[in-house]
């Protein structure tokens, strides 16, 4: 009885913590000052609009493109490297999106080496097209994005096997008319899910855009907050940005029903189509194309730099804001993952409706791009912090107790993050069956003794996963690190925006490398569970 009701406290105590961002920042349409709203409406908020959906636009067919043409080709055909391909098309996800996009201007601006080459060697006048657009943006976010369909539509292409072309076959298709009329229908909804995840962290990029001098909202956010002092601007700005993100949950909910349906099995997964001759290196040239643009090129360019900048390596700083990463990294890590184990042990206590509702909520702050959600975070936690001060009468001259401390960082972390600890979690305690807790029961084994006899030698695995992926996602954060950070406290991200913002990239390559490298170790942990599977 006091295990239920614990969990269940457990679940209300995340959701109104999940809730009080959101509704301070709906809370702002309360308290709409004319004369902004005036301004947004004259110079900013159609720029920002269109600038938005153009974003959208562009990046949802590309990385719709991108990841469904190489998650068919790796799925269900064989030619030369398709073994490199099917794993190595998922490592730009190691490269965070403002890593990628100021090493693409390093690379392919008009004083990068292509460009340089181009007008050297080719007599080409200006070198390659000026890349500082909203084209340039949305390429890059394209390849950053894109293995979010592509480890998706992969999974449904492989189930499905060579199914979909043998159908086609039967009703007189040739292999490009089975891919558009029976295999790409039958994987839709996993495209769809894809794409709304790229999309989802279109919206939430902060770094990108910034770095390409291209407006959306959350540079908007962060120019009100921090430029014009205008906290209030920021949240009606980020109140726009929530609905566009209810939206795109929207359609993520619309697209897990649709899935039930067009499950298949995995009978031929093994089987592959054989290409030959133009065919098969067609399929290769294509594959190695895009892993080349997507990760080596801007992997090498950051190599070149650091060389370049080899003397930095050996710098104090560089290893203070590395172990500033490590440390707030490590420490969000494992309060998420007992804040996330708590959710599904209170959940497997308690199932029912409410109880898969009130997780749902608890964990929709993945969802919340991090611009808004730090200024969620921030209002309130500056009402405490005021009202502590007029309790205790420490005047202003106390200074603020949680503004800017690592409590409220973490606080913010645990939000964002709480989906990725939880979902491992969830996947490990679905694995222990029901009979295994019944018989420590029946041996006198209660509460605490359950979790730490039963559940957390089972959960080892899964509770790895989760603090390992967490680790890496808050190594990787910026904006909520930018905007919330205490005073001294710069990451490896924070120093990257400082020194891109002032055109600096060959110094931003040691703290990227490092990011870079961390990002490495989940997706060769899951290659490595793939392959195994």
């Amino acid at each position: 009885m006091v295990v239920h009701l614990f969990g269940k406290l457990w679940q209300w105590l995340w959701v109104g913590l999940v809730l009080l961002p959101i509704g301070v920042i709906v809370a702002s349409y309360q308290q709409i000052d004319q004369a902004i709203w005036a301004h947004l409406l004259d110079f900013q908020l159609l720029t920002l609009l269109s600038n938005t959906f153009l974003l959208l636009l562009g990046v949802g067919l590309g990385v719709v493109l991108l990841g469904t043409s190489s998650a068919w080709l790796t799925a269900v055909y064989q030619f030369p490297g398709r073994g490199l391909f099917f794993w190595a098309l998922m490592l730009p996800l190691a490269l965070p999106a403002y890593v990628m996009a100021f090493s693409q201007l390093g690379l392919f601006d008009y004083t990068g080496p292509i460009s340089t080459y181009l007008r050297e060697r080719w007599q080409f006048q200006n070198g390659l097209p000026e890349i500082r657009h909203a084209g340039g943006v949305i390429a890059v976010m394209s390849l950053a994005f894109y293995p979010y369909v592509y480890l998706l539509a992969r999974n449904a292409f492989s189930s499905m096997g060579q199914r979909a072309l043998e159908v086609g076959a039967s009703l007189g298709l040739n292999p490009w008319q089975a891919f558009f009329k029976v295999a790409l229908p039958m994987a839709r909804p996993w495209i769809v899910g894809g794409m709304v995840l790229a999309l989802m962290e279109t919206l939430a990029d902060f770094g990108t855009v910034a770095i390409f001098n291209y407006d959306t909202f959350t540079t908007a956010i962060y120019q009100a907050w921090f430029a014009f002092y205008s906290l209030e601007t920021a949240k009606q700005l980020a109140s726009l940005l929530i609905l566009l993100v209810f939206v795109l949950l929207l359609l993520e909910q619309h697209r897990r029903r649709q899935r039930r349906f067009t499950q298949t099995g995995r009978a031929q997964a093994a089987l592959r189509r054989p290409l030959h001759g133009g065919r098969a290196w067609l399929a290769s040239g294509y594959c190695g194309l895009l892993f080349l643009i997507a990760f080596v090129l801007p992997v090498a360019q950051l190599v070149y730099w650091a060389i370049g900048t080899w003397d930095n390596a050996f710098e104090t700083d560089l290893w203070q804001y590395a172990w500033h990463s490590f440390v707030l990294a490590l420490g969000a890590a494992f309060l998420v993952l007992v804040a996330a184990l708590g959710l599904a042990l209170s959940k497997r206590a308690n199932p029912g409706r409410q109880s898969l509702w009130l997780t749902r909520i608890a964990t929709l702050g993945y969802a919340i791009p991090g611009t808004v959600l730090a200024v969620g975070v921030f209002v309130p936690i500056a009402w405490l912090d005021h009202l502590v001060i007029e309790q205790f009468g420490l005047g202003e001259s106390g200074g603020a107790w949680l503004k800017g401390s690592l409590a409220a960082l973490f606080l913010a972390y645990a939000l964002r993050f709480m989906a990725v600890a939880f979902a491992a979690v969830e996947a490990g305690l679905e694995r222990i069956a029901p009979h295994q807790e019944e018989a420590a029961r029946t041996l006198g084994v209660h509460g605490v003794g359950l979790l730490r006899r039963v559940y957390l030698p089972l959960l080892q695995g899964a509770l790895g996963t989760a603090m390992l992926m967490v680790f890496v996602d808050v190594m990787k954060e910026m904006p909520i690190t930018l905007m919330m950070r205490p005073f001294d406290w710069d990451t490896l991200a924070v120093r990257i925006f400082n020194f891109t913002t002032e055109g600096q990239y060959d110094l931003a390559a040691w703290p990227s490398l490092l990011i870079v490298i961390t990002g490495f170790v989940p997706i060769l942990l899951f290659s490595r569970t793939e392959q195994s599977a």
